[in-house]
């Protein structure tokens, strides 16, 4: 296996998922499994023996749940460790509280091979990842959160997003939008370079890890209006 491999880490409480996943992935010539876990707690002491470049995360999971999980992996310090979430349960809830806790992608558990692969790296390359039936629902989420009172955070997202320059809040739109670093220069018009500087200094800017945190962050500073 190539030291270039994309590193993975299976959290599933199900040996059928985890052997599945496992069989799918390790037959990509540019992605190889180097580890397996049972429940959340599991996977967060596997992340810090293993250090792997994405965990493939199951919601519903025994002793300490994916979202938790996740929530502990990405907020540890010097990590550089991506979270995809995997679940049956296509539900707003689950959507929301998974990106809201750090990870970077969301795909359903009946995903293809390929397009589990492609997520895989998606992820690891440092892109957002949703499938596009959980875009809609999360889109839907969020328009049902803006007739709630807004929580305190949204004040201080706000007054964040004023150190933006005008490009960078324009990218930052694009990005909760869902449009591509490429598709985000044709827009936009400059090259695809100067789009990846923007989105690097959107997110030092605004303490953001990535991507999917930046699509958030827009969502709840107002920045983008859902439906």
């Amino acid at each position: 296996m190539s030291g270039e491999a994309i590193r993975v880490l299976i959290a599933d409480d199900q040996m059928m998922v985890r052997e599945g996943f496992s069989v799918l992935l390790n037959a990509m010539p540019d992605i190889e499994v180097v580890g397996e876990a049972v429940n959340g707690r599991e996977a967060v002491e596997r992340v810090r023996e293993l250090a792997p470049d994405v965990v493939l995360m199951d919601i519903r999971m025994p002793e300490l749940n994916g979202i938790e999980a996740t929530r502990e992996i990405v907020a540890a310090d010097g990590t550089t460790t991506k979270v995809l979430v995997l679940t049956t349960f296509d539900l707003d809830e689950y959507v929301y509280q998974a990106l809201r806790a750090g990870a970077s992608g969301f795909l359903l558990k009946d995903a293809s091979a390929q397009q589990l692969a492609d997520g895989v790296r998606v992820v690891a390359s440092g892109e957002a990842l949703l499938a596009p039936s959980v875009t809609r629902r999360l889109i839907t989420e969020f328009s049902r959160l803006a007739d709630r009172p807004r929580p305190a955070g949204t004040a201080q997202a706000q007054a964040q997003y004023g150190e933006l320059t005008e490009r960078e809040t324009e990218v930052l739109v694009l990005i909760a939008q869902g449009l591509s670093n490429a598709e985000i220069a044709t827009r936009l018009v400059v090259a695809e370079s100067t789009i990846k500087t923007h989105v690097s200094r959107v997110l030092v800017k605004l303490g953001l890890r990535d991507r999917t945190q930046a699509a958030v962050f827009a969502y709840e500073a107002r920045l983008v209006t859902p439906g």
